[in-house]
C-alpha cells in the first residue's frame, strides 16, 4: 500500500514537472518569437495609468503579439506591469514580445523633432508648438505670460520673450508644455555662459539688456556676417544717448501691422517703440540666437550710427544723417 502511495505521489511530481517544463519552453518559444512574419511599422500608445489588460488587448489588435494573456503573465513574471511608461512607441510587428516589453519599460518613447529658427517671437513659437501637436497655442502663451512660472523658469522679465532659445529639439509626445518651455529656456542658460555674463557686466548691460539688444539685432539682420556692424550702430547710438529707431522694435506687440509700417506706426507711443522712447524698449521683441547674442556683446569698432536695406539683405552704414539721407534716397526711393 505505502508503495502504491509512493509511486502515485512519485507520477504527481513527475506529471507537474513535465508540464511546468512544457510550460517554461512554451513561454520561452512566445517570448522570442514575433507575433508576424512580415515585418511592418507601428505607432504604439501607452496613456497614462492604462492597465496591463489594456494594453496587452491593444498590442494583440495591432498584431504586435499573439497571446494577450501570455504577454501579461510575462511581464507579471518580469515584474514589469507596474514598469511600463506611458508615451508614443515606435515598434513593429517583427518585434518579439521580450523586445516589446523592454520597450515599454524602457521609456524610449518616440521623439519628434521641432525646430525654432532664429528671431521668432512667442506668438510664431506658440503655433509651430500647436501644429507639432506638442502643445497648444493657448497653453504656451499662457505660461510665457505667466508670472509664476516665469519666476520658477527665473527669468528677469514679464514675459518669456527672449529666453526661448531657437534650437532643434526632439521630444516625445508626452513631454508636456511646461517641459518643453523649460528645456527652450535651460537651453538658453546653457548658451549664455558665465563667460558671456562677465562680458555683460563690462559693457555695463544686465543679462535682460543683452536679450533686448540682441532681439533687435536678429530682426534687424538679413545678411548674417553684418550682426556685428549692426549692434556697433545701436552701441554707439545708446553712448550718445540717441534713439535707436529701430522698424521692428515699431511693429512689436502692433495689431494692425500688415507687412508695411506707416507713419501712424512710427508717431504711436508704445514701451516697445524705438522712435518715441529713449533706451532700450521695455523688452526683448523676439527669441534670439547664439550669434546675435554674441553680436551684442561684442559688436564691431565702428563709428557707424545708421543704416538702411540695400534691398539684397544687406545695409548701406554711414557715420551721419548727411549720408544716410543719400542712401536712404538711393535704396529705398530709388532718387
Amino acid at each position: 500500500m505505502t508503495k502504491k502511495i509512493i509511486l502515485f505521489f512519485a507520477i504527481i511530481c513527475l506529471s507537474i514537472a513535465i508540464a511546468a517544463g512544457a510550460a517554461m519552453y512554451w513561454m520561452a518559444s512566445f517570448i522570442k518569437t514575433p507575433a508576424a512574419q512580415i515585418s511592418k511599422p507601428v505607432n504604439f500608445t501607452v496613456s497614462s495609468g492604462q492597465h496591463l489588460s489594456s494594453i496587452a488587448q491593444n498590442l494583440e489588435a495591432q498584431e504586435l503579439i499573439s497571446n494577450p494573456s501570455a504577454f501579461k503573465l510575462y511581464a507579471r513574471l518580469k515584474k514589469a506591469a507596474t514598469r511600463i511608461k506611458a508615451g508614443e512607441y515606435e515598434m513593429n510587428t517583427g518585434m518579439s514580445p521580450e523586445t516589446i516589453l523592454n520597450l515599454l519599460t524602457s521609456g524610449k518613447n518616440k521623439l519628434y523633432r521641432f525646430t525654432v529658427p532664429e528671431g521668432l517671437d512667442m506668438e510664431e513659437i506658440a503655433i509651430l508648438a500647436q501644429e507639432s501637436g506638442l502643445c497648444s497655442r493657448q497653453q504656451f502663451l499662457s505660461l510665457c505670460n505667466d508670472l509664476e512660472f516665469i519666476n520658477q523658469c527665473e527669468v528677469p522679465g514679464m514675459t518669456l520673450e527672449g529666453y526661448l532659445f531657437p534650437e532643434t529639439y526632439f521630444f516625445s509626445k508626452e513631454t508636456g508644455c511646461k517641459t518643453l518651455i523649460k528645456k527652450m529656456i535651460s537651453t538658453f542658460k546653457k548658451t549664455f555662459n558665465d563667460k558671456w555674463k562677465a562680458r555683460a557686466k563690462q559693457i555695463g548691460l544686465s543679462v535682460h539688456e543683452v536679450v533686448i539688444l540682441a532681439s533687435i539685432i536678429e530682426k534687424e539682420t538679413g545678411n548674417a556676417k553684418e550682426r556685428a556692424m549692426i549692434s556697433s550702430v545701436f552701441h554707439n547710438r545708446l553712448k550718445r544717448h540717441m534713439r535707436l529707431e529701430s522698424d521692428p522694435t515699431v511693429i512689436y506687440g502692433v495689431s494692425d501691422y500688415h507687412g508695411r509700417i506707416r507713419y501712424k506706426h512710427l508717431r504711436r507711443v508704445t514701451p516697445y517703440n524705438t522712435y518715441q522712447i529713449d533706451g532700450l524698449p521695455a523688452g526683448p521683441i523676439a527669441n534670439p540666437g547664439a550669434q546675435s547674442l554674441k553680436a551684442a556683446l561684442y559688436p564691431a569698432r565702428t563709428d557707424f550710427l545708421y543704416f538702411v536695406s540695400k534691398n539684397d539683405t544687406t545695409h548701406k552704414f554711414s557715420t551721419n544723417l548727411k549720408d544716410h539721407n543719400k542712401a536712404v534716397k538711393k535704396y529705398q526711393l530709388s532718387q
